[in-house]
């Protein structure tokens, strides 16, 4: 009768709690400059079939909507260098706006949604948020999008010196305003940022040869096949005699961003610029 008594009255187990995750939530995707809607098919569909995304909205944008920033010519803050983002860049907005109605419209209660912008979609994700506000949006991911914030440690993250000969704001003033006006691209626990950037080929001097900056090169040649770069010195291998004329092409176009055309960057943007 004891063991009878013991095997029937032993304590039953507390059911310990499976932790369960949240779904993920739903993107509003906003496309960079001279890109369409069908440019984000497959990062769409990505999303949607291998993470769970449920919706994946991409901003209705084509490429001959980006004509209508010819109207900023017309405004005499183009030519001084200081143009701002409203009313030239109005129409994208409202893009923006109506893919962001959407995605939140198939969000759970509570649940947010994230934007991921692509190159000036980046910038212009937080020009959205200043003028549209910040409510339900939980993420802002960028990918290789033009950030300028000036830290003492990272001598080439400051924008461009406005007076140096090859340089041209290309946004005519537009990253100046974003960086003046809007809120800083700074992760909280209300809204987070996170900025992905490229290291696939490392830019040169129009004239003479690169000096490669420590912090910023990795071997000579190709890097495993996804890059090309110039030997860091710490590796005890020869850098190339000459940059190669891909360099000093892809060199320009980074020295219109960050002022430095011998850096590491995606072929457009420097990575140095995407804090």
């Amino acid at each position: 009768m004891s063991s009878l008594f013991n095997l029937t009255s032993s304590p039953v187990p507390i059911p310990i709690p499976i932790p369960t995750t949240s779904p993920p939530r739903p993107v509003a995707i906003l496309p960079g400059l001279g890109n369409n809607r069908g440019d984000y098919g497959a990062l769409a569909a990505a999303l949607r079939e291998k993470h769970g995304v449920a919706a994946a909205v991409v901003a209705e944008v084509s490429r001959i909507d980006w004509l209508r920033n010819a109207a900023g010519l017309l405004d005499p803050n183009y030519w001084s260098g200081t143009l701002r983002p409203r009313p030239v860049l109005d129409w994208y907005l409202e893009r923006v706006d109506r893919a962001v109605a959407q995605a939140k419209s198939l969000a759970s209660p509570g649940q947010g949604i994230s934007l991921i912008g692509h190159s000036a979609g980046g910038w212009l994700a937080r020009v959205y948020m200043e003028e549209f506000g910040f409510d339900g949006i939980a993420l802002l991911l960028t990918l290789g999008s033009p950030h300028s914030y000036a830290f003492p440690l990272i001598s080439c993250v400051v924008p461009p010196p406005k007076n140096v000969p090859g340089v041209i704001d290309q946004t005519r003033g537009l990253l100046d305003y974003v960086e003046k006006n809007c809120a800083p691209a700074v992760y909280t626990p209300e809204l987070r940022y996170v900025c992905i950037a490229g290291r696939y080929i490392q830019g040169a001097r129009l004239i003479g040869n690169s000096k490669p900056a420590s912090e910023e090169t990795l071997e000579i040649g190709k890097d495993s096949g996804q890059g090309e770069s110039i030997v860091n010195g710490r590796n005890n291998k020869p850098a190339p005699s000459a940059p190669t004329l891909r360099a000093r092409f892809v060199g320009q176009g980074y020295k219109q961003v960050c002022g430095r055309a011998d850096v590491w960057g995606d072929g457009v943007v420097p990575k140095c610029r995407r804090i």
